[in-house]
């Protein structure tokens, strides 16, 4: 799990609950089954009009990519790809056959059957530049799916404050529910409103970060392996991709290597 996401829910939940018992509010006051129903429905409605059947299927996927933290791990994946380097500089390009097997990453496994079945590195990259440029573009559908919620959301609370008012204004021969008429048509726009802001949006901004994430990820590999098919030394591609590491991480990954260079 990814815990700032679920931290990041804790904290701002926990500050508007917080927020009505300071007040001494009660949370029936915020409850509106109309409203619900409105914004809910009328958001989904809304964005489904603007979004494909097949992007609809894809949601569950999508919105697993914001709760849970990415499998690659770019510290395994450097080690991976010199490992590769090394094996390749003793005996050869078609070594890295053998080793496609072992290979999970379905990006890194093409790259090295490029590279295996001796394609031009331009090609190569062109190739590898394709199929990243499509991931990235199949992840700001996701992105744009919960940006289109956060953008509807809050238009569909201001429609059902406005229904709201024209409701009382029609019903004005008893003044006593005035009040709680009004308090009820706002209670719509508190829905729209919060939802985008706290969860639609929030969700859309975690999954460009994931998707940056998963982009450099896959740059880094195909580096390493255009450099790999270039015949560079393993420390030389070791010492090209650590670049790609935060600050923090690549000082941890250049610590743990000097350890294990000095007990060999």
């Amino acid at each position: 799990m990814d815990i700032a996401t679920i931290a990041g829910f804790i904290i701002a939940f926990g500050s508007i609950t917080l927020s009505v018992i300071i007040e001494g509010g009660s949370f029936s006051h915020y409850l509106s089954l109309p409203a619900f129903v409105l914004v809910l429905g009328g958001t989904t409605g809304a964005v489904v009009i603007n979004t494909t059947v097949d992007q609809l299927k894809m949601v569950p996927k999508i919105v697993r990519k914001a709760f849970f933290a990415p499998k690659d791990n770019p510290v395994k994946v450097i080690d991976q790809i010199v490992r590769l380097a090394e094996k390749a500089r003793r005996e050869g390009l078609l070594s890295l056959e053998a080793e496609l097997e072992g290979v999970d990453d379905l990006f890194m496994k093409r790259g090295v059957q490029l590279v295996v079945d001796a394609v031009d590195p331009e090609l190569v990259r062109a190739i590898l530049e394709n199929d990243l440029e499509i991931m990235e573009a199949r992840h700001k559908l996701g992105e744009n799916f919960f940006i289109g919620l956060g953008g509807f959301a809050p238009t569909l609370g201001i429609l059902g404050t406005v229904m709201g008012l024209v409701h009382m204004l029609a019903n004005l021969e008893d003044p006593s529910g005035v009040s709680q008429a009004i308090a009820g048509a706002f209670i719509a726009t508190l829905y729209g409103v919060g939802v985008a802001n706290l969860v639609f949006l929030p969700i859309a901004g975690k999954l460009g970060v994931r998707s940056k994430e998963e982009a450099q990820i896959k740059t880094m590999i195909m580096e390493g392996i255009l450099s790999i098919q270039a015949g560079d030394n393993p420390r030389i591609i070791e010492e090209k991709l650590k670049v790609f590491l935060p600050p923090t991480l690549r000082l941890a990954y250049e610590t743990q290597k000097e350890k294990e260079r000095v007990s060999a």
